[in-house]
């Protein structure tokens, strides 16, 4: 586990951080040699840590206490030299059963959802926090900039992943770190799928993003590392579109996780599209979407670099 002052300087640098996916089996058990096939997979492509627990872990892993811990657990184990963040859910009382368990893992951060509405300077005195602003539309709530001007006075809050998929309060939380004055030690991550270049890419009066902390970016994942040390605005488009059929935007987001896990199936990094809820799958017309993008936009997709290397991943 780094210290709070390595850890800032690490997120400081600017990374591709994949929100990791969960790989189940065809009856809905959890596939360990998937799962660690998935972390060996971001390792190698160059992320500079991995987000577990989180929202395309699916948070319905909670319900499932010993599935929660192992998950998290064989993250731990394929994820040395990477920085480790645990996504914390729920309110108070929740959120700091999951920190305790994340700090006795050896997780560096816990990534915040507010959508419960916990005490963040209680969590903060456990754990280093990295804020998150969570889209309405798959569970968060609106967060104004008073908000998060007085979450950035939190002495360990390291990072924000801004995520509310709006450019207004976007701004918002840009405008509240930079009032605070802590911008140079609390470091700036989009989590805005569907405008990644365009958060990298914007100077923010004096402040930019440095790094992404993505479900998008849990797929295809070789091609994000390149992306994010030279973003081509003339790629903005492709990068939208293609969020848009693997996020399926046109369905309110309904098909965001198994969209991740079909282009991540396709590859062979998982045996199938399943989802701890039996109901949850592609929207009508989303895989006619993926195919559509990945044949549209092939300078977007890692397929050769994983072929080569799968077979290593999966031993």
């Amino acid at each position: 586990m780094a210290t709070s002052s390595e850890l800032r300087a690490r997120l400081l640098e600017g990374h591709v951080i994949p929100a990791h996916p969960l790989a189940l089996t065809g009856d809905r058990q959890l596939d360990e040699r998937h799962q660690r096939a998935l972390t060996r997979y971001y390792k190698a492509a160059g992320a500079g840590g991995i987000a577990v627990a989180v929202h395309t872990t699916q948070f319905a892993i909670r319900q499932q206490p010993a599935l929660h811990r192992r998950v998290l657990q064989l993250a731990i184990e394929e994820a040395s030299g990477l920085i480790k963040i645990a996504g914390l859910c729920g309110g108070t009382d929740q959120a700091l059963q999951e920190t305790r368990l994340a700090v006795e893992l050896g997780y560096d951060a816990g990534l915040l959802s507010m959508a419960g509405n916990p005490d963040p300077v209680k969590l903060a005195e456990a754990i280093p926090i990295v804020g998150f602003y969570l889209q309405p539309a798959v569970g968060g709530r609106i967060l104004p900039y008073d908000f998060w001007r007085a979450f950035f006075d939190i002495p360990n809050v390291v990072a924000v992943k801004v995520a509310p998929f709006n450019r207004y309060q976007t701004i918002e939380v840009v405008r509240a770190l930079k009032d605070s004055g802590r911008a140079h030690e609390i470091a700036l991550y989009t989590g805005n799928d569907d405008s990644i270049i365009h958060d990298l890419t914007t100077d923010f009066d004096g402040l930019r993003f440095v790094g992404g902390l993505l479900g998008q970016w849990a797929v295809w994942t070789q091609k994000a590392i390149q992306l994010l040390r030279n973003p081509d605005p003339n790629q903005a488009y492709a990068l939208t579109d293609a969020n848009a059929a693997i996020f399926d935007a046109a369905n309110g987001f309904k098909g965001c996780i198994p969209g991740t896990h079909e282009v991540l199936r396709r590859q062979g990094l998982l045996r199938g599209r399943w989802c701890l809820d039996p109901h949850e799958d592609l929207s009508t017309g989303q895989e006619q979407e993926l195919d559509r993008v990945h044949k549209s936009y092939p300078f977007l997709n890692d397929d050769a670099f994983v072929t080569a290397n799968l077979k290593s991943w999966l031993a």
